[in-house]
């Protein structure tokens, strides 16, 4: 164990503030909320802590700040957490979302205020440690964790159709985690058969990755347990055609809920492509490559056609993310260092711009209780910061130059072309397509003559409040320093993304398309 745990603290202060508001009146909610707001910015304080003392470029992704202790000593299963710059970058990116998440939920949240603050902090464990796991077993229980609280929030504080859309969440996520189970088991007797019967380091996934990387799991093992991973991991993201859960959970979820489920629990799907599927199973990796290229690729051009014919404002928001999160595989998936450096980029990038687009539908709802975008008109007479910023941010998603949302995008596409022109022409054409769809829908919120519905809710229509503005300006302060400095997350990630090309083979992918 390490002589300062900075891991753990980062990840079970969360569930300490749960404790402690578990403790708490039920008739002073003002309590639960401070309380859990403090907690979690207290594990944003830490995470920093993490970034000032990480150093960067280790050859091999070596992780550090290791914590390692027995946990199932007969079956080789530890509590071991570790951190490479990949982990770190998206433990930061949690922690703050976390905060303001619980922030923008002080005024929305009104009833059982004490239950939904234990679930959100529960929630945040899960996630943290999801990215800090070093052992499969481990990384198993924590990936379930965050589907209790996650269920809760939607299913108690969610909207009318919250049970339908609970139960649809649930049940596509744990077909996939226990079919991950299933090969999470499968990997560790293999690797335990290979080792004369010692499960020692069965579970580990750098001894794994190490077994993977000389010996091998069998091409039979390889294809039957990545498909395992697969299924798991695209739920998550989510792929087509794997995705109709998410737009119903976006639109019953919270505010609060929604942004969470953007901005980190998407990423969890693609965290574990370049954490675990790659390096364990490579070969599997390069077979099915190309057919998740082409479902990456349905992806970006359904998402957009779908998003542009959305009449609710929030559905709109989701299924731009299925969008969105297609460049992320596919810049996993062409096996290049810009792809992937491109698809690190935009799980960052997407998780602080459709996170804030989130909290800015939340703020319409809040004044209007409707979200139809035909009903909309007018809005930047009445609310010109709020137009301002929502403009901002749908710049950002767009993909405008200066902004983060660009760079990830157009490494992507570089890699893209690297690997197959025709691959990288259809997605710069989704791009433009996505850019119509997201200003069109500016266009109709907010220019022209203010509209009858507004002009009937009189005095509610108010611009944004302090509070709101203080959960924006983080997210539009690091959309603007990511968009000029990069560099930032690049060289914090650029030994794990050589360690998962070099265990793949950079470039390998089978071409789909016969003339290539």
């Amino acid at each position: 164990m390490a002589a300062f745990p900075i891991l753990s603290i980062v990840t079970f202060l969360p569930l300490a503030g749960a404790i402690v508001i578990g403790f708490l009146p039920r008739n002073r909610p003002d309590l639960a909320r401070w309380t859990a707001l403090g907690t979690s910015g207290l594990a944003w304080l830490f995470s920093l802590l993490l970034l000032v003392g990480f150093l960067p470029g280790r050859p091999g992704g070596g992780f550090q700040f290791v914590e390692q202790a027995d946990w199932i000593p007969a079956f080789g299963i530890q509590y071991k957490l570790g951190a490479d710059g990949l982990s770190l970058i998206l433990v930061l990116l949690t922690t703050t979302l976390s905060w303001i998440s619980i922030l923008a939920s002080f005024g929305p949240i009104k009833e059982r205020v004490k239950e939904y603050m234990i679930s959100f902090l529960i929630l945040e464990v899960g996630m943290i440690g999801v990215f800090l796991s070093l052992d499969l077993f481990l990384f198993y229980i924590f990936w379930e964790v965050v589907l209790v609280p996650m269920y809760l929030i939607i299913g108690i504080w969610g909207g009318p159709r919250r049970i339908y859309a609970t139960i649809k969440f649930v049940l596509y996520t744990l077909v996939g985690s226990l079919l991950m189970l299933v090969a999470i088991l499968a990997t560790a007797f293999t690797y335990a058969q290979g080792h004369g019967g010692s499960f020692v380091g069965a579970f580990d996934f750098i001894h794994l990755r190490d077994y993977a990387a000389t010996a091998g799991f069998s091409n039979t093992l390889q294809m039957f347990a990545f498909a395992a991973f697969f299924l798991a991991f695209a739920i998550k993201i989510p792929m087509f055609p794997f995705h109709t859960w998410l737009p119903d959970a976006h639109v019953e979820a919270p505010t609060a809920g929604s942004v969470i489920l953007a901005g980190v629990l998407l990423k969890l799907g693609g965290y574990g492509f370049i954490r675990f599927a790659l390096p364990l199973f490579p070969e599997a990796a390069r077979t099915y490559g190309p057919w998740i290229i082409a479902l990456s690729l349905i992806a970006i051009i359904y998402g957009a056609i779908v998003a542009l014919v959305q009449p609710d404002l929030k559905k709109l928001v989701a299924y731009s993310s299925v969008s969105h999160m297609g460049f992320v595989t596919l810049g996993i998936f062409i096996f290049q260092p810009q792809g992937m450096n491109g698809a690190i980029l935009q799980m960052v990038n997407h998780g602080l711009i459709t996170g804030a687009l989130f909290l800015l539908v939340g703020v319409i709802y809040e004044r209007t209780h409707d979200r139809t975008i035909a009903k909309m008109g007018g809005l930047a007479s009445l609310t010109p910061v709020y137009a301002a910023t929502f403009g901002f941010f749908v710049f950002a998603s767009v993909g405008l130059p200066g902004l983060s949302g660009f760079v990830g995008e157009f490494l992507v596409f570089v890699g893209a072309w690297a690997y197959s022109p025709v691959v990288a022409a259809i997605a710069a054409f989704v791009m433009i397509f996505a850019a119509g769809y997201l200003l069109w829908m500016f266009q109709r919120m907010f220019t022209g003559d203010v509209s009858e519905f507004f002009a009937g809710l009189g005095h509610h229509i108010t611009d944004l409040r302090p509070v709101e503005i203080v959960t924006l300006v983080p997210l539009g302060t690091l959309v603007v320093v990511f968009g000029l400095f990069p560099g930032l997350i690049l060289d914090l990630v650029s030994g794990t993304v050589n360690s998962v090309l070099g265990s793949v083979g950079a470039a390998t992918a089978i071409h789909l398309l016969p003339w290539q």
